[in-house]
């Protein structure tokens, strides 16, 4: 059974990464310019490799309490090695952390250009949960006028970051609380603009976590703290008492 891929190899004797050789790679370019030349098939532009930069940068790392840390250094705590929590930190980026990215980007590409009060009417007579909209702690996502302030800046304020806002703005007309344009829904807007796939979305925040969560268990690891568990103040039993 033959593997075919166009993205490396080994030809004569030398790493191939999209037909350049590794050696002039590692001198000439950045990790983000690879990254892209991995994904597109090309080097980035300028602004592109701006833009590419600014995503991967807004989600390295959200706090202690985001799950994908929390996982991490609970993991790493119980004498785990490294690659162990991270692949553990990782493991959490589901539907609801991280993997909303992509889950958003979907969204917006199968919805776009229909009724958008309708489809909004039609999700909250459904309870369908509107994916890139509202945040748990967060009233207002700053990140994402941002990182939409990058993209107008740099050419990829495109139909999809207008869909998005289009959505915020009827999403909220009204409204006595507003439902902010969270990080996941802004970046999954501007990946479309830049003409990514939304299949791809998900890797954008991958890529951008990672460092944090390395960075979070290397710091538990030599904190001293010793295993991780919740406290018996937080756990309350609701089962039957014989």
């Amino acid at each position: 059974m033959l593997w075919k891929t166009a993205l490396s190899s080994i030809v004569d004797g030398k790493e191939i990464i999209r037909g350049y050789p590794l050696q002039d790679l590692i001198k000439n370019r950045s990790f983000a310019e690879v990254i892209f030349l991995l994904w597109k098939g090309k080097f980035p532009t300028k602004m592109e490799a701006q833009m590419f930069d600014a995503l991967f940068v807004a989600c390295i790392d959200h706090g202690v309490g985001a799950p994908s840390a929390t996982v991490a250094r609970t993991v790493v705590s119980t004498g785990n090695s490294m690659h162990t929590a991270l692949a553990a930190g990782v493991a959490t980026l589901g539907e609801l952390h991280g993997g909303a990215v992509e889950t958003a980007a979907r969204f917006f590409t199968e919805n776009f250009g229909v009724n958008v009060s309708a489809l909004l009417k039609k999700m909250k007579d459904q309870k369908i949960r509107l994916p890139g909209f509202g945040h748990k702690v967060l009233s207002h996502d700053n990140r994402s006028d941002i990182l939409f302030s990058m993209a107008k800046e740099t050419g990829f304020y495109g139909k999809y970051c207008g869909f998005a806002m289009e959505i915020f703005e009827k999403l909220n007309d009204g409204a006595k609380k507003e439902i902010p344009l969270n990080i996941d829904g802004a970046m999954a807007a501007i990946i479309l603009d830049m003409g990514f796939d939304a299949g791809m979305a998900k890797g954008f925040f991958l890529v951008g976590r990672v460092p944090g969560l390395v960075a979070h268990i290397y710091e538990e690891k030599n904190s001293g703290e010793g295993i991780r568990r919740i406290s018996e103040e937080e756990i309350v039993y609701n089962g039957e008492k014989n």
